[in-house]
């Protein structure tokens, strides 16, 4: 395959790059403005009690869950009359609209449940019918009605609808800024690596054409299925970052088979066979860690596999196909443009006529790194596992929730209007639990039912066909409002809580709702409820997204090396990373340190959703960096048989590359982690720190550390294992074919 890889790219060099240009056209016209397509939920089981309670309250009680909510207000009391009339006017005009329904104020009956504690403000609670691309539409038509003054009245806009729209926004605003910030700063950190100007525009266009082309493969799934918009963070972090570490791995073999002497297609040639099977396994590596993420109902989760799986096999398409073909056909002129001449004195001596390659490796400076961590290696090792372990134990803290309106900036219009009604609305009317009962068309079957809910701790009141009871007993008979909720042999309760809906009060009283005897089969929802579901989805689904991430790698990996012992210490290698990451998580985002200085407000818990995402992305990029290592390793031991050289002239050969792309790829997500919404915060800053931990820490310090330790045992695998390998297992360094048409060399002066 990758001879006759070798053979394309070297034979069609400028027909691969025009096709790769008509394409980068195409996919850019097609996925253009894909965020408007995009959703800003998802953390829903669709298959939960919850979502058919969601499902049945839609279909038989139109206008129940209400997603927006009018915060109205006024320069004198809202009952003066003037005040009275307009608001009964403003009622009735959204009552009026197309697509909304079921419209509830204290001028329509709702009573002083939809008043603040200080008089001052009113709730207009209202249902926009439609799926989230097109209640989020209808949303910014009606704010445009309806946002500002009214007369003696000021509206502002509110409900879950309102967070989501601002949600969305604010997330493209962030992720346009995340790329004019990251771009010209990846450029730097390129031309500072490599040298050469037009060497680190290389990396850049794959990077390019992996997001571009990503973003039409969401174009095309989001006319099929629901997709997250956070997707698109993910298209951005992993586009520029695999880019760069796919670049910088391709660029720096060929580099070094020109200064080896070889012709420019020679290099590509050797390069393919030598780093692009590296490249293939790392791809595939961190493509399976992604597509664990299918096993969630969550579309959520599910998004962030169909956003990276085609930008990691994209960014690997454009290493292993143009980047080669541009190769070929600038030859030694990808060292145009020579912008650090100072510094490239080490580069030099790899030239035929300076010191000789090997000579030159064992006086880098990760090489003799490499030889004094070794002799010292049961210390290191000890050290930097138990630094990592103890940066993982704010971990075991971890409160699990879901994200609020608070996740938004503190100026988000929706996030003040859910504020006011936090802290001055008696109870939580836009975060009730809403139960549907089946086989209740009699008012008063529902009436003791309703009694026992209103007496667990934690209820406001519950509102039902049988009236509003309150501590167990009834406060309120029946009116024509509370008649409306029975229908279809069905009635519908709601339990206002007197606790925060998203907290652990509210999902415990959840579970003390559901436990209450039923006078029918009865479907609790609401969004606490969903919640709850969301978090038995993923706790019952996270074996197998970790036993599949688990032995697709293992399995990778022993081909890759025809070791046992090397793919489990990969695994161990690549979760080590990871506990700086999530013990950050909670110290930062839970528990609130630094909340001023990063200019968001900690809930206590974090989304149940996000550690499963980070977990699988970060486990990726760290196999990815480890494959990088593993495979140089290999290559030297193959080579001379030495373990410990190995190891040695592996991290020296690859040490560079990969602080060099770790740098790289935690610039890209830095900047989505200067993101204004709390969890774009936490997925791009955390993945930024196990990005570093991974490269600093736990491969240039842990890994030759434990190698020295394993010694030759490291190669070890049963004899059947070991025919397997040599069956059907690849490997860098296999046969090199030449390509069709051999390139005379190149005399070392044009070099």
């Amino acid at each position: 395959m990758f001879a006759a890889l070798a053979r394309l790219t070297t034979a069609r060099p400028r027909l691969l790059l025009l096709t790769a240009l008509l394409l980068l056209i195409g996919a850019g016209l097609l996925g253009r403005g894909v965020g408007d397509h995009l959703l800003g939920g998802g953390a829903v089981d669709p298959n939960s009690a919850s979502a058919r309670a969601a499902s049945a309250l839609d279909r038989d009680f139109p206008g129940s869950r209400p997603n927006l909510v009018l915060l109205v207000g006024a320069d004198r009391p809202l009952d003066a009359p003037e005040v009275s009339a307009q608001a009964e006017e403003l009622t009735a005009r959204l009552a009026a609209e197309p697509d909304v329904e079921g419209v509830s104020s204290p001028w329509s009956g709702g009573g002083a449940t939809l008043r603040t504690a200080d008089g001052r403000h009113a709730l207009v609670l209202a249902h926009i019918r439609g799926e989230e691309t097109a209640a989020s539409d209808r949303f910014e038509r009606l704010a445009a009605d309806y946002r500002g003054t009214h007369g003696a009245l000021t509206v502002e806009l509110g409900g879950s609808v309102a967070v989501r729209h601002d949600m969305q926004k604010t997330i493209s605003e962030d992720l346009v800024r995340a790329e004019l910030i990251a771009l010209p700063i990846t450029l730097l950190i390129l031309i500072l690596v490599f040298g050469s100007l037009v060497a680190a525009l290389l990396p850049l266009g794959v990077g390019i054409l992996a997001m571009v082309g990503t973003n039409a493969v969401l174009r095309l799934v989001s006319s099929a299925t629901d997709v997250s918009v956070f997707a698109q963070n993910l298209t951005t972090v992993l586009g520029l970052g695999l880019a760069v570490d796919y670049g910088l791995f391709v660029v720096r073999r060929y580099r070094e088979e020109l200064a080896a002497g070889a012709s420019p297609a020679r290099a590509v040639t050797v390069m393919l066979n030598t780093a692009g099977r590296t490249v293939v396994f790392s791809a595939l590596t961190l493509a399976v860690s992604l597509a664990a993420m299918l096993v969630f109902p969550q579309y959520f989760l599910r998004s962030f596999a169909y956003a990276g799986i085609p930008v990691v096999l994209l960014a690997a398409f454009g290493a292993l196909v143009i980047l080669p073909a541009a190769l070929v056909l600038l030859g030694t002129r990808v060292d145009k443009g020579d912008l650090r001449a100072p510094l490239r004195r080490l580069g030099r001596r790899l030239r035929p006529g300076g010191a000789s390659a090997p000579t030159v490796v064992r006086e880098s400076r990760w090489y003799r790194l490499s030889q004094a961590i070794m002799r010292r290696a049961p210390i290191v090792a000890l050290l930097t596992t138990g630094v990592l372990v103890a940066l993982g134990l704010p971990f075991l803290g971890v409160q699990f929730g879901t994200a609020d309106d608070r996740q938004l900036p503190k100026s988000a219009e929706s996030r003040q209007v859910q504020q006011v009604i936090r802290d001055q609305v008696d109870g939580r009317p836009t975060g009730s639990i809403e139960i549907v009962v089946g086989a209740a068309q009699q008012a008063e079957g529902t009436a003791d039912y309703s009694a026992r809910l209103s007496a667990l701790d934690g209820v406001a009141r519950v509102v039902g066909p049988a009236g509003t009871f309150e501590h167990g007993i009834r406060s309120a008979p029946a009116g024509p409002a509370e008649a409306g909720r029975r229908a279809a042999g069905s009635a519908y309760i709601s339990v206002v809580p007197a606790v925060e809906d998203l907290s652990a009060a509210g999902e415990d009283l959840v579970h003390q709702v559901r436990a209450v005897p039923a006078p029918g089969p009865a479907l609790v929802g609401g969004q606490t409820a969903e919640v709850v579901d969301a978090k038995h989805a993923i706790g019952s689904r996270l074996w197998l997204a970790g036993g599949l991430i688990l032995l697709t790698t293992f399995v990778l990996v022993f081909l890759l090396t025809g070791s046992v012992v090397l793919p489990i210490l990969a695994i161990v290698f690549a979760a080590l990373s990871l506990t700086a990451m999530f013990g950050a998580v909670v110290w930062v985002i839970q528990d609130g340190h630094l909340s001023g200085l990063l200019d968001f407000t900690p809930t206590g818990s974090i989304e149940t959703a996000l550690p499963v995402l980070m977990f699988c992305i970060a486990f990726g990029l760290s196999m990815d960096y480890g494959v990088f290592l593993i495979s140089r390793i290999k290559e030297e031991h193959e080579r001379t048989g030495d373990h410990r050289s190995a190891v040695a002239t592996g991290l020296a050969r690859t040490g560079g590359i990969i602080t060099a792309a770790a740098c790289v790829l935690a610039v890209v997500m830095f900047a989505i982690g200067t993101s204004r919404v709390t969890n774009t915060l936490m997925l791009g800053s955390g993945l930024a720190l196990a990005v570093l931990v991974d490269a600093f820490v736990v491969r240039s310090l842990l890994a030759p550390a434990v190698l020295a330790l394993t010694g030759k045992a490291t190669w070890w695998a049963p004899a059947p294992l070991r025919r397997l390998h040599e069956r059907f297992g690849l490997s860098e360094g296999g046969p090199v074919e030449p390509p069709a048409a051999p390139e005379p060399r190149v005399p070392v002066s044009a070099r």
